[in-house]
């Protein structure tokens, strides 16, 4: 059994309304039938994250419009099955203001622990600067936040440049995975989370490619900074989860053996390909049983319920 941490869907509600607006979203996604496919795949419970992230770096206005729409539909869903589901609000990231404010009124509903937010945002300590006052509301309310691959609004510097050739394959992998290396030493190299003990923060793919990298920081901080302490201790140290969606199980090893099994959950990508190909991974994979059971389960299961719990408790 597992509990999948990073599962993207898109509900009705919001399709409809972005197709009524004249925009062409993908198809909605069948609550009943994603409930029969985490089933069938052995997924007890999900996180509900929007699949759609363009409509957070829309203008405010467009964006608060979608973002309410996904997070009442979520928060519904999950009303609905408790047991099986959880969720994550979207937030126009045009405004921190609006921010907060919908983050607090989307956190009073239950079921729901956080918020996705997107990586350009922490791709260095000063972006990440900008999210303190947000930071600090989840602290308090002991929030979760899956920091995942997005722009924001207005930001020229997050463009990728458009290719004519293997497109999926650059933008979606090594600009995505990249992005995500950044957005790790943010979190785990500086002390941007040292006055949020009480948010759990998540960076999903494993964190980007820093299991592979990590030797390589290390020998340039021994030649450049001698003394210094090397960053795969303090990545080890670091409090923050990644989760293993779309790797496999080479990949998983390396994580464990540079974060620590108790760093690492599962995450799908909301589709039946991923619940499976994620479930292979962890099989195949040269770890121990208890390792597994801590990433398929043990990890996120002790994560929601610190934040189900610091929520009841502020609400």
């Amino acid at each position: 059994m597992a509990i999948d941490m990073h599962a993207h869907w898109l509900p009705e509600e919001l399709h409809n309304a972005m197709q009524a607006d004249g925009m062409s979203p993908r198809p909605f996604d069948n609550l009943d039938e994603r409930l029969k496919e985490m089933d069938a795949s052995g997924y007890t419970h999900a996180v509900l994250s929007c699949v759609d992230r363009s409509i957070e770096s829309m203008p405010l206005e467009q964006s608060l419009k979608y973002t309410r729409i996904y997070n009442d539909a979520t928060a519904a869903a999950c009303a609905a099955h408790p047991e099986q589901l959880t969720g994550l609000a979207s937030l126009p990231s045009a405004d921190m203001e609006v921010m907060i404010e919908e983050f607090d009124r989307y956190t009073s509903m239950p079921g729901m622990v956080g918020a996705v937010l997107p990586g350009d945002g922490f791709l260095t300590l000063e972006r990440a600067a900008r999210y303190r006052p947000l930071f600090k509301a989840a602290n308090e309310k002991g929030a979760v936040f899956l920091v995942h691959y997005g722009r924001l609004a207005d930001d020229p510097e997050g463009t990728v440049t458009p290719v004519a050739d293997n497109g999926r394959l650059r933008a979606g992998s090594l600009d995505m995975q990249a992005r995500l290396s950044q957005n790790m030493i943010t979190f785990a190299l500086t002390d941007f989370l040292d006055e949020f003990p009480n948010v759990t923060v998540i960076s999903h793919n494993l964190g980007g490619n820093i299991t592979f990298e990590v030797e390589r920081m290390d020998h340039r901080t021994l030649i450049d900074r001698p003394g210094e302490e090397l960053p795969s201790k303090r990545l080890r140290n670091a409090r923050l989860l990644v989760d293993c969606n779309s790797f496999g199980a080479r990949g998983i090893e390396m994580a464990v053996a540079v974060y620590g099994a108790d760093k690492i959950v599962c995450g799908s990508d909301g589709t039946p390909f991923g619940m499976d190909w994620t479930d292979n991974a962890l099989d195949e994979a040269r770890i121990t049983d208890e390792e597994k059971d801590l990433i398929r389960e043990g990890n996120a299961r002790r994560a929601l319920a610190r934040s189900s719990s610091a929520l009841a408790a502020a609400r």
